[in-house]
């Protein structure tokens, strides 16, 4: 059975990744990360970093996450 770690985004859950054969792959909590559902990362923390860059993305561009960030 693979291994699966929580991914959390100032204090929200992301989502999980769950180890596969050949890295990890993403399965979203929030509809904040949901474009990075079913992908496929190296590592869990690839995954961390994906979804890390999502919400810095959006707050670049100003489409505020759908969960409050802690600043």
């Amino acid at each position: 059975m693979g291994k699966a770690y929580i991914i959390e985004i100032s204090g929200q859950t992301a989502g999980i990744v769950v180890s596969e054969e050949r890295g990890f792959r993403f399965f979203s909590s929030e509809r904040t990360f949901d474009c990075l559902d079913g992908g496929h990362f190296g590592s869990a923390r690839a995954a961390e970093r994906a979804a890390r860059a999502l919400v810095e993305r959006r707050r670049r561009t100003g489409k505020q996450p759908e969960f409050a960030m802690d600043t």
